[in-house]
């Protein structure tokens, strides 16, 4: 079994898998993810091999705590989503960056689902691992798709099984916030070439202080606290506009409005925050 992933992007899963974990102790739970506790328990003690991984460890459970309400009630929304899509008869989905995902065991979807999850190696070389150990059973099928965005990820998802014709519902959970402006424009657009009519799709409308501390041990975390320590610089991404001019018809959803039925205080109070749904026309 490869070690739990200490550096990089592949670290926010870890993190994540924290969250999941958080909120599946809860008796008024939002979801149900027993086997965050299975990558939870790996990771630990894989951390927990040598002093200074033990302090990084400390240091990474205290970013999650402090990215856990919103983050929580994000996952949330996306099963939501998830279960919309499959009701509406979308049997296709592809998880962009699925870190550490587990929706196709614990969401109970059908068997004529297809999940196909795309990242790096080395997260995969730690998750499959655990989830055999688990002895865990996707209800659905599933697919691994070991692959790096900034490459030629398309090929990769083809030769997987992944069908061009039919609709697909399309999951980012932050993985593109990682990549530079140029990557993940060639994403969405051969995210759009691989979409058949009716393909869904949710961009993020966010805005973030990228200097407050959170995001900034988050950055060193990921870092390996070397560099990448001075918030990113403002720069437009691909956005509704850029949907729009692409073939996909978009809707904004309000984040207050989304996680209201939720009962959580993560409100934001303002209207222009929340998520862009596209669908292609």
């Amino acid at each position: 079994m490869k070690h739990a992933p200490t550096v990089g992007v592949a670290l926010t899963a870890i993190g994540v898998a924290l969250i999941r974990d958080r909120e599946t102790r809860r008796p008024d739970r939002l979801y149900d993810d027993p086997l965050a506790a299975a990558f939870v328990a790996t990771a630990r003690a894989d951390f927990a091999r040598t002093a200074e991984g033990a302090a990084r460890w400390g240091r990474v459970e205290s970013v999650a705590e402090q990215f856990f309400a919103g983050r929580s009630v994000g996952v949330r929304l996306v099963d939501d989503g998830v279960a919309e899509a499959v009701a509406a008869g979308c049997r296709q989905i592809v998880l962009l960056g699925a870190g550490l995902d587990t929706r196709a065991y614990r969401m109970g979807l059908p068997a004529d689902v297809t999940i196909f999850e795309l990242d790096l190696p080395e997260l995969f070389a730690f998750k499959e691992p655990v989830l055999r150990a688990a002895g865990a059973l996707p209800t659905t099928g599933r697919h691994v798709v070991p692959v790096d965005l900034r490459g030629d990820w398309a090929a990769a998802l083809r030769a997987a099984g992944f069908r061009a014709d039919l609709p697909t519902h399309w999951i980012d959970e932050g993985a593109l916030g990682y990549l530079s402006v140029d990557e993940h424009r060639r994403v969405l657009a051969d995210l759009t070439g691989l979409s058949a009519p009716h393909s869904q799709f949710g961009l993020s409308r966010f805005v973030v202080d990228h200097a407050a501390p959170p995001y900034v041990e988050l950055r060193r975390l990921v870092a390996g606290d070397e560099g990448a320590r001075e918030a990113p610089r403002d720069v437009e991404r691909p956005g509704e506009r850029w949907l729009a001019e692409h073939g996909w018809r978009t809707e904004f959803r309000a984040w207050d409005d989304m996680i209201a039925p939720l009962g959580r205080a993560v409100a934001v109070g303002d209207p222009d925050v929340g998520i862009v749904v596209a669908v292609r026309a």
